[in-house]
């Protein structure tokens, strides 16, 4: 008999798909309920807490509500204990935490925290103003976060988010001053984020400079320009160019009259219903057009791009110029929607608040955009804490945004990553 060999069967490699949990959630969301339930224990506070859901003008009201502080604010952290004990049981299955459970955490800490600090005050706490004014202040933050995703989509790392705000509300005060125009100051501000945005490009991209160095020097120059003009130009002649008309609120038919948010998201600026509109249609360029496609090429690994006939560099000095012109829409916010005149430093950081956003978004517009809404609550609990007389430390509130970026970007962020050749200067071999 003859053996016959026979052929090994051919090994395929099935592909394997490996999870990074983070544990990062469950452990930040542990302290924060640890902190929150000693912060109750060792400060009681006694009396009930009322909330008003609609204001005297609405045509739609909502009775307000009235609940006991204290007890509502234990049941508040037995739920945020319960929250944190299903971010553990995600981690420990080697699951992802989703994102709805950090937001549910939010919410719940929220609530809890206005019924402790409002326990026993004779002033209500108005919900409607809470979300509009968080929404209203959320507006630079969200211009800036998108400008900042559309820059560094396309590989450029823009640090200089703060001086394009300040340039925007500099130029919006001048130009909304001279022509007594708001819309004529967002032109200008407009204008200001483009033109900051070129010199990033000019020293970043076609001289290779490193693009953090270049970002910072430009905020120090920006600051010290609008300073500098504010104190020679400005302040000597200030009712003829430094003193702006401001965009009025418009009310939206049918959709101002929703309770609660129809006040808060449909009474708003024409720069706020301008955020509406941006946010969806920034998502939209990057994810479904050509345009956005090449970008995010660009981005991700510049040598393919540029071997299919992309130019690398155009395709970024558009996107760091069109990010410019957004992030300068909302420096105008400062001087024709917020306050009618220019004051030095008033962006206050906001630019850094903004790129924390574009971190903690993961480079995603709409996910930005949520991130600078969180930070801007975070702005906004400030006035409402301080309007029913919380017992919580003025200085406290003053850094709450800088915390809550800090946490959300150390915390809840997980494991993202930045476009491949984010700050990665192109040289063509």
């Amino acid at each position: 008999m003859t053996a016959v060999a026979l052929a090994p069967e051919p090994v395929v490699d099935e592909p394997r798909y490996v999870t990074v949990v983070s544990r990062k959630t469950p452990i930040v969301l542990g302290v924060l309920t640890a902190l929150v339930a000693l912060l109750f224990g060792l400060a009681p506070r006694s009396g009930d807490v009322h909330f008003r859901f609609s204001e005297d003008t609405d045509r739609v009201r909502i009775p307000n509500l009235t609940v006991p502080g204290t007890t509502t604010a234990w049941v508040a952290v037995v739920v945020l204990a319960l929250v944190t004990a299903g971010a553990v049981a995600y981690v420990h299955s080697g699951r992802r935490v989703p994102l709805w459970l950090p937001g549910l955490y939010a919410a719940v800490f929220l609530v809890g925290f206005l019924a402790w600090s409002g326990a026993g005050s004779a002033r209500d706490f108005p919900v409607v103003s809470l979300v509009g004014g968080s929404v209203l202040l959320a507006v630079p933050l969200v211009f800036g976060a998108l400008g900042g995703v559309i820059g560094e989509r396309a590989g450029v790392v823009n640090i200089a988010i703060e001086s394009q705000l300040l340039a925007g509300a500099f130029c919006a005060a001048v130009a909304g001053s001279v022509t007594h125009n708001p819309f004529a100051g967002l032109v200008a501000a407009v204008a200001a984020g483009v033109l900051v945005a070129l010199v990033l490009g000019v020293f970043a991209i076609t001289y290779k400079v490193d693009q953090v160095i270049v970002g910072v020097v430009l905020n120090v120059l920006i600051l010290g320009l609008t300073s500098f003009l504010y104190s020679q130009v400005l302040v000597p002649n200030a009712e003829t160019v430094n003193t702006t008309t401001r965009f009025q609120r418009v009310a939206v038919p049918g959709l101002s009259d929703i309770p609660v948010i129809g006040p808060a998201l449909f009474r708003q600026t024409v720069l706020v219903y301008l955020m509406y509109i941006t946010v969806p249609a920034v998502w939209f360029a990057l994810y479904r057009t050509r345009w956005g496609l090449r970008l995010r090429a660009v981005g991700e690994h510049p040598q393919a791009a540029d071997t299919v006939g992309i130019k690398v560099e155009r395709v970024r000095y558009r996107a760091l110029m069109i990010g410019g012109g957004i992030a300068g829409v909302g420096g105008a916010f400062y001087t024709v929607v917020s306050v009618s005149a220019f004051g030095k430093e008033m962006t206050a950081g906001a630019g850094f608040i903004a790129l924390a956003a574009v971190i903690f978004g993961k480079w995603d517009p709409v996910r930005a955009a949520l991130a600078a809404l969180l930070f801007g609550a975070a702005s906004n609990l400030q006035g409402a804490l301080s309007v029913v007389g919380a017992p919580v430390p003025s200085q406290f509130m003053l850094m709450l945004p800088y915390v809550v970026t800090i946490l959300a970007v150390a915390g809840f962020v997980g494991r993202s990553r930045a476009p491949a050749a984010d700050g990665t200067p192109y040289i063509k071999e």
